[in-house]
């Protein structure tokens, strides 16, 4: 699969600094979507956590 090219240019996200990389996989001309709002109770807070901290992250990549 290599040899044809598949995964050209896909960074992955543990060689990136922090573990975070920012890519944006989304096809072409179709931007980001939401499909998971976590609430702020319980451990899905936490997880509302870690994605603003990924939004703070591509905002810093420019991405």
């Amino acid at each position: 699969m290599k040899d044809l090219g598949y995964g050209a240019g896909y960074e992955y996200e543990h060689d990136a600094k922090g573990g975070f990389s920012g890519a944006d996989y989304w096809p072409e001309g179709m931007g980001a979507q939401t499909y998971y709002r976590p609430t702020d109770r319980g451990f899905e807070k936490r997880i509302a956590e870690r994605i603003a901290w990924w939004d703070e992250q591509r905002k810093a990549l420019g991405r």
